[in-house]
């Protein structure tokens, strides 16, 4: 019997989309302006899971380079036919509705070729693709129509649809509208299923919040048209007192037991109201069951959530980097020198801090509610320090260089700092997201920022900041919690790096 663990990947993973190929299981998710893009999880028992690669790992497969905040790698779906791995997405903001190959999930992957639109003057204007085939081998991509560029920017025209030509990847036909849902605000994430001869559109509308849902309407052919479920919305957690939150955004899948199951989005959210998720949309699991009328029943989304983690890394015997670092608008590989030193990443400052759009900064993701990271660095030659980064107006960091210990917070336009003299050039730097101390009422936190730094193996505590002020309701971001080096000028070496947490 799989135990079916949620979330089902930890920390920042949004939109994830599921294949399954012989009894192999492949995820996508979204990562927005962060690079590499777009990670490819795999399983051989959905509950285990093996980051194995990236889809955009080179310069030029996603225009990342100056999309606005919230813009980039949006929703993939993932699909497999006659041995080809294909995905599509929309590059928000950047190159448009993108269709990438591969033999291999691992990669590497295609280069990216733009979806264009029936006259082939640009991409197919919409977002949140998916792809499927029809019993005669027609090509459809199905997806939201939110407009983002042009005259008509934010107009949303509801879920549609054109048969594409996947070798000259171009639209054969203008979008045609299907349905839209039940009324839900923002209707999303279409994804197209046959089963048992007859053809199922899942949606997800309400919004990525509280309101979020799945919705599914069914018909005999891909085109439509579509009769609307009696119980809709198939699942919700809006108006409950359910741990996970805003659940929607799913893909359908056979399971490794012969079960259908439903990965979607979801968040924790903690506090007094549950009004503050840490770490962002993150991906869960949750059973389906196909009624007798014909209808699948997708199950309440569960808390299990796995056993604590510990990562080391001693970049002395580590000389390269892992799939999990990533950066901002650039990939690690133009962020982390690995050669300067041989027991070191270097970072090379280039004046640019935390507040540009592209700072020198090399992140992972943050996994768990209660977490703490620790890095060995050496300033003597530059200041940099340890951060959290949510976007350019949302981070916490300590930084050290010029006989200083800086921590800081950036809150928006709110600006907060606390220093102490720094006596040596090689010390320790620590964040630790803990939950709030017992107040004798409830929480009003998700949780509290502990900024700290150690000198010769001394502690010395520097700030403690309201954790609130770096979750997705307060930044309104699609991302979520990155924890990473950077630099500010010069150079800076980050000796090793220790990342300890649990969701107790």
């Amino acid at each position: 019997m799989t135990t079916l663990y949620n979330p089902l990947i930890n920390g920042f993973h949004p939109d994830p989309s599921v294949v399954r190929v012989g009894e192999e299981w492949f995820l996508a998710t979204s990562t927005f302006e962060y690079l590499s893009g777009i990670p490819i999880h795999r399983s051989r028992d959905f509950e285990n899971w093996e980051l194995i690669g990236h889809v955009a790992t080179r310069p030029g497969q996603l225009a990342v380079e100056d999309v606005p905040t919230a813009g980039g790698a949006w929703a993939p779906t993932i699909r497999h036919r006659d041995g080809v791995f294909h995905l599509v997405i929309t590059d928000a903001m950047g190159r448009g509705m993108l269709h990438f190959t591969a033999t291999d999930a691992a990669g590497p992957w295609s280069d990216g070729d733009l979806v264009r639109a029936l006259d082939g003057s640009a991409s197919v204007n919409g977002i949140d693709p998916d792809l499927a085939w029809g019993a005669d081998g027609t090509a459809y991509i199905t997806y939201s129509g939110l407009i983002l560029e042009g005259e008509n920017l934010g107009q949303h025209l509801g879920i549609q649809q054109v048969r594409v030509d996947l070798d000259e990847h171009r639209a054969l036909e203008e979008p045609r509208s299907l349905w839209s849902g039940t009324g839900g605000q923002f209707p999303e994430a279409p994804h197209l299923y046959e089963v048992d001869g007859r053809w199922y559109l899942m949606i997800a509308e309400g919004g990525t919040e509280r309101g979020h849902g799945i919705s599914i309407a069914r018909g005999d052919s891909p085109e439509g048209p579509f009769e609307t479920a009696p119980q809709n919305p198939l699942v919700s957690a809006r108006s409950t007192i359910r741990p996970i939150q805003n659940t929607g955004h799913g893909d359908l899948v056979v399971g490794p037991d012969g079960d259908w199951l439903c990965v979607l989005l979801g968040v924790r959210p903690r506090s007094m109201t549950r009004a503050f998720s840490a770490l962002g949309r993150e991906t869960f699991v949750t059973p389906v069951r196909w009624e007798a009328n014909g209808w699948p029943a997708i199950d309440p989304v569960l808390l299990n959530p796995r056993p604590g983690t510990r990562v080391d890394i001693d970049f002395s015997a580590v000389r390269e980097l892992d799939g999990e670092w990533i950066a901002v608008r650039t990939t690690p590989a133009s962020v982390a020198d690995l050669s300067s030193r041989a027991d070191a990443i270097v970072l090379h400052g280039t004046g640019r801090t935390l507040d540009d759009p592209r700072p020198v900064f090399l992140g992972r993701r943050q996994e768990h509610l209660t977490n703490a990271v620790t890095i060995g660095i050496d300033v003597a030659a530059g200041v940099g320090g340890l951060a959290v980064r949510y976007d350019e107006r949302f981070h916490v960091e300590v930084e050290a260089g010029d006989g200083v210990i800086t921590a800081r917070a950036v809150i928006a336009d709110l600006v907060q700092e606390w220093t102490v003299p720094l006596t040596a050039d090689v010390l320790e730097l620590h964040i630790d997201s803990r939950p709030p101390a017992p107040s004798g009422g409830f929480p009003r936190t998700s949780d509290v920022f502990h900024l700290a730094a150690s000198v010769a193996g001394e502690r010395i505590e520097l700030a403690e900041v309201d954790g609130r002020f770096l979750s997705s309701e307060t930044t309104e971001s699609f991302t979520g919690r990155v924890i990473g080096a950077y630099a500010l000028r010069g150079d800076i070496a980050v000796t090793s790096w220790t990342a300890e947490g649990d969701d107790e």
